[in-house]
C-alpha cells in the first residue's frame, strides 16, 4: 500500500493507523518490519502508529519469542506486536419465545462467554426485558468482563424491526408490538445498541460463522409454526422497504388454507403458536414410525417447500439455507433439495445451518462487530478509538 502523503496530517495519521490495525487484525504477532511489508509505510511511520496504537490499547507488545531450542536470540531482539482484541468487548442477543441467548465475544470476533435463559411463551414484555437484564449480567459476571469494555451489542427479536430499533410488529409474544426495544435496552448501555428480525440475523451469523461462509446470495429459512427468512442479494442484507422482508410465515393465506398451528397437530387440536416442545414431540414420533406424526411432518416439509421455492424463484440464490428451532429438520432436506430441483428454474445449494441455537445471537453479535470495525477503521476519526 503506498503510503498516504499531503493532506490533513491528522487524516493521514488515521489512514496509516487504519492499515496498521487492518494488519494486525488477522490475528498474527508481527514486527515492525512485517508491518513495513504489510502496510507499505516507512519505518519511523509505522513506529510511530504503533506508538500511538499502543497508547489508545488497541495494540499490545507481546514478550520475545525464544528459538526452537529453547534459546533466547542474540542481539537487540525485534519488537512484537498483536491487536489487543480484549481491550473491547460484544454482545449478541436473542430474545426468543421460549429462550434467551447472549454470546459474548471480543473485538476481534472471538467467543468468550455465553448464557442461556427459559421464558414462558406469554411472558409480559417488561418481565421478559428483566430476563434479558439478568442474561446480561451473568455472562458478563462468569467471563469477568466489565459492562464499560462492551463497545455493541446487537439484538435479535421476532417481529417486524424498523431502523430505529422498534419492533413495529410481532404476534409471537405478548406486549412486543410497538416496543422501542433498542431504547428499552440501550438504557442498560452506555455504547450502542442494534436491534434486527431474528431470522436477518442469523443469515448474517451462516454468512459469517456458518455454512454460507464466501456467498453473496443467500436465502436463509427460520422453520417452524410461522416460518421467516432472511436473504443477503449481492452481499448486502435484504430488510424490504419497512423491514418486513422474508415474513413467509403469511403465504398460507395464499390459497393454502391450513393454518400453521394445524400443520404438525396429530391430534386435531391446533398447536399454540411456535410451540418448541410439541414440535419437536411430532418429529420425534415421525422418526420412530408413527404413521400419524409422520403425516403431520410431510404437511410441514411440504409448506416449506411452498415457502422456500417462492423465495428461490424470486431471489435466485446461490445457497438456501434451513435452521430454526425445530427439532428434526435434517429429515426436511432431502424432500426439499428434490422439490426444489423439480420446481426452480436453477437449482441452488441447500445445506442444513451448522450454527444450531446460536444462530441469532452470532449474527447480533456480528452486526455489533462491524460497527466496531467502522469506528476502528474510520478516517474521519478523532480522538479515542472508542469516542
Amino acid at each position: 500500500m503506498a503510503q498516504a502523503t499531503g493532506g490533513d496530517s491528522s487524516v493521514v495519521r488515521r489512514i496509516n493507523s487504519a492499515a496498521t490495525l487492518r494488519a494486525l487484525r488477522g490475528g498474527e504477532v508481527l514486527t515492525v518490519t512485517a508491518l513495513m511489508e504489510a502496510t507499505g509505510l516507512s519505518r519511523p511511520t509505522v513506529e510511530g502508529v504503533v506508538d500511538g496504537l499502543l497508547a489508545e490499547g488497541l495494540v499490545v507488545e507481546t514478550t520475545t519469542a525464544e528459538g526452537e531450542d529453547g534459546s533466547r536470540p542474540r542481539g537487540r531482539p525485534a519488537r512484537r506486536f498483536r491487536f489487543h482484541a480484549e481491550a473491547g468487548h460484544l454482545l449478541g442477543i436473542d430474545v426468543g419465545v421460549h429462550r434467551i441467548r447472549v454470546v459474548l465475544a471480543d473485538l476481534g470476533g472471538t467467543i468468550i462467554g455465553r448464557a442461556a435463559r427459559t421464558v414462558e411463551e406469554g411472558c409480559e414484555a417488561e418481565d421478559r426485558l428483566e430476563r434479558v437484564r439478568a442474561a446480561v449480567s451473568e455472562t458478563l459476571r462468569r467471563a469477568q468482563v466489565s459492562r464499560n469494555s462492551l463497545w455493541g451489542v446487537g439484538v435479535g427479536t421476532p417481529g417486524i424491526v424498523d431502523t430505529e430499533g422498534v419492533v413495529t410488529l410481532s404476534s409471537a409474544m405478548p406486549g412486543w408490538t410497538g416496543l422501542d426495544l433498542g431504547g428499552r435496552l440501550g438504557r442498560s448501555f452506555s455504547c450502542p445498541v442494534q436491534v434486527e428480525n431474528d431470522a436477518n440475523l442469523a443469515a448474517i451469523g451462516e454468512r459469517w460463522k456458518g455454512v454460507a461462509v464466501g456467498s453473496d446470495d443467500i436465502v436463509y429459512v427460520m422453520a417452524g409454526l410461522s416460518p421467516g427468512a432472511g436473504s443477503f442479494i449481492n452481499g448486502r442484507l435484504h430488510r424490504g422497504f419497512g423491514g418486513a422482508a422474508g415474513e413467509i410465515g403469511a403465504l398460507h393465506l395464499l390459497g393454502r388454507q391450513v393454518t400453521p398451528e394445524n400443520l404438525l397437530s396429530t391430534t386435531g387440536t391446533p398447536l399454540p403458536p411456535l410451540d418448541e416442545a410439541a414440535v419437536g414431540e411430532v418429529f420425534r414420533h415421525a422418526a420412530e414410525g408413527d404413521r400419524t406424526a409422520g403425516e403431520a411432518v410431510d404437511r410441514f416439509v411440504q409448506r416449506l417447500i411452498h415457502d422456500v421455492t417462492a423465495l428461490v424463484l424470486a431471489l435466485d440464490p446461490e445457497i438456501v439455507v434451513i435452521g430454526g428451532w425445530a427439532a428434526g429438520l435434517a429429515d426436511a432436506v432431502p424432500p426439499l433439495t428434490a422439490e426444489l430441483r423439480r420446481l426452480c428454474l436453477r437449482m441452488p445449494r441447500v445445506e442444513l445451518s451448522a450454527l444450531g441455537a446460536d444462530g441469532v445471537a452470532l449474527g447480533a453479535v456480528r452486526v455489533a462487530l462491524d460497527r466496531a470495525e467502522h469506528r476502528l477503521f474510520a478516517v474521519e476519526h478523532t480522538g479515542s478509538a472508542r469516542a
